[in-house]
């Protein structure tokens, strides 16, 4: 197994390397020709290069750099650090993946235990689920009147489906056997629901939450976009007002990165609770 890691690995590493020499041919023309800093993109850019067209490698290496070294200035309303829009936006993400969490799993594990119940909320679930995030941002912002709250609401519609409809078919999987035992045992409800039906469905839960922190830090970003503020979404809107396509790169190698590590956190927790029969 540590071999096979390896060899996937130096694998990633080729592939990286393959891609980034592809970048530097397609801009090498460019990078030729751009020999000194344009000193009104440094003071619009935060210090990045900014170019006609696709940045080179060297421009982004800069707004790394760049970014990285300060990233919890604030300078004003459109000019904050990666940092403290990263914090927005993770901060938003964590409230609404919460309330998606107390509502989607007690629900969840309700449907999954009564049939009857199934079959008369699944055509709901079935027309809510498919909605765009894009198109309950207006009705959240005429309803609630509040552009932070109406991103927290989107975050927790769009991200409740995937834990509630994984939810419910973990419980209703449950082995009948062990709820057989628990019943011969005269195991209380919520003992049962506890000790036996939790741990049975906590993989299957725990892949709904892989799905629906996917979902929720996609749906962050489009949101920040339409209601503006703060946020790594504003982030990239602003970039791309002002032109600055390096820093719009920089933005998503960011989101990226970012939802890859919320993604391994989840996944290295369903791996704690996945039992092997």
């Amino acid at each position: 197994m540590k071999l096979e890691s390896l060899k996937a690995g130096a694998l990633s590493l080729v592939f990286l390397a393959v891609f980034l020499g592809i970048w530097h041919l397609a801009t090498l023309p460019k990078a030729e020709s751009q020999g000194a800093v344009d000193e009104y993109a440094r003071l619009m850019g935060k210090g990045a290069k900014k170019s006609d067209g696709f940045p080179t490698l060297e421009q982004m290496r800069e707004a790394f750099v760049t970014h990285i070294s300060d990233p919890f200035y604030d300078r004003g309303s459109n000019d904050k650090g990666i940092g403290i829009q990263l914090g927005h936006s993770l901060g938003r993400v964590a409230l609404g993946y919460l309330l998606a969490c107390l509502v989607a799993v007690p629900l969840g594990f309700l449907i999954g235990m009564s049939p009857l119940l199934n079959q008369a909320l699944n055509p709901f679930i079935q027309v809510l689920k498919p909605i765009s995030p894009l198109a309950w941002m207006p009705l959240a912002l005429y309803t609630i009147k509040d552009s932070g709250a109406s991103g927290i609401f989107v975050i927790f519609i769009c991200s409740v489906w995937p834990l509630l409809i994984n939810t419910a078919f973990g419980v209703a999987s449950v082995r009948r056997d062990w709820l057989n035992v628990a019943k011969t045992l005269e195991v209380n409800p919520l003992r049962k629901a506890f000790a036996v039906i939790l741990p049975a469905a906590a993989p299957t839960i725990l892949t709904g939450a892989r799905i629906s922190i996917g979902i929720a830090w996609l749906v962050i970003v489009a949101a920040e976009m339409l209601v503006g503020g703060t946020g790594i979404g504003y982030f990239v809107w602003n970039e791309w007002n002002n032109l600055n396509l390096t820093n719009v790169i920089f933005a998503i190698l960011v989101i990226g990165v970012v939802g890859m590590l919320l993604d391994f956190l989840i996944a290295k927790l369903q791996q704690a609770v996945t039992y092997v029969e």
